[in-house]
């Protein structure tokens, strides 16, 4: 009997508790994925103006994700288009539910443009739950020589210049995110000739990297996994032993943990046995949207200040 109303309340999806939206800034109506809702583990809704975006990690039913659309296209005023993915299916394939279709769009955060796609890849081109670091690396990227590792679309690189970065190292072993970070500057009316775009593996370009330096600012926000490329329990230590060599004294450094499987204190502990001339300020937290039910199992950000 248990099982039979926990799988029924599951499926009831027009009750998820999303957030409205108070601006047209891009954010997170609702996070699922930390378990602090029970029945919507599987759910996430994003609204990036015009769309709202569902994703899916489990199945559902169809008739009840159509509800769920419906109510979300006609409760939120600015909503032109619902669609959803589906992250447990191969390929993680896009499908319009409701309104206009829309493949490319661009959104807005903290007064700063993005472009977003829908349907061609899994991820879209911005975390949303970066949106707290972006701000500080905006609030403290003046004059400073920046180096951006896993830049992925150099949405931190679009928030330092906008900050008065003197210049920007992006790394990152996709050319196809490179380029669209490319156009992000331009979006934005930057400076490029401000930017550096680097399609590399940052595992066997540490020299390159160091060319390039030293700098004032290191943003380092690894993917967890990577197939043939990056295992971050084990690389991590791999790029905080290069602090010494990449950063000048006195630098700013904002490291990033996306694992769930890692807590805050294998980075504390990495640091410390790395290079202990990094000395911890502070923690970033995500949007108060993204709400964990288990401490740790979120996005980890923290601020070191490197003294030589």
């Amino acid at each position: 009997m248990s099982n039979d109303l926990e799988s029924h309340t599951q499926n009831l999806l027009i009750d998820v508790p999303y957030r409205s939206p108070t601006t047209h800034q891009a954010q997170r109506l609702f996070h699922g994925r930390g378990h602090a809702y029970q029945g919507y583990e599987h759910v996430l809704i994003d609204y990036l103006a015009p769309v709202v975006l569902i994703t899916l990690h489990k199945a559902v039913d169809a008739t009840d994700l159509q509800q769920l659309a419906q109510k979300l296209l006609s409760s939120l005023s600015d909503c032109r288009s619902v669609q959803v993915q589906y992250r447990h299916l191969p390929k993680t394939p896009f499908e319009l539910l409701q309104g206009e279709h829309y493949s490319e769009i661009v959104a807005q955060e903290n007064s700063l443009n993005y472009h977003i796609t829908l349907g061609r890849a899994q991820n879209t081109g911005l975390f949303l739950d970066m949106k707290n670091g972006r701000q500080w690396v905006q609030e403290h990227a003046h004059d400073a020589k920046v180096l951006n590792l896993f830049s992925y679309t150099c949405a931190f690189s679009v928030a330092a210049l906008a900050g008065g970065a003197k210049h920007v190292f992006n790394i990152d072993m996709s050319r196809p995110s490179l380029s669209m970070g490319r156009e992000n500057h331009r979006l934005n009316d930057q400076d490029t000739n401000k930017v550096k775009f680097e399609a590399i593996d940052i595992f066997k370009s540490f020299g390159r990297i160091k060319k390039h330096g030293p700098y004032d600012l290191l943003i380092c926000d690894p993917p967890s996994f990577q197939k043939g490329s990056v295992d971050i329990r084990r690389d991590y230590k791999k790029i905080i032993r290069r602090i010494p060599e990449f950063m000048n004294s006195g630098s700013l450094l904002m490291l990033c943990l996306n694992s769930p499987d890692l807590d805050m204190e294998f980075l504390k502990q990495t640091v410390a046995d790395e290079c202990p001339d990094c000395h911890y300020i502070n923690e970033i937290t995500a949007p108060d949207v993204f709400i964990e039910a288990m401490e740790g199992k979120g996005l980890k950000i923290l601020i070191y200040k490197y003294l030589a």
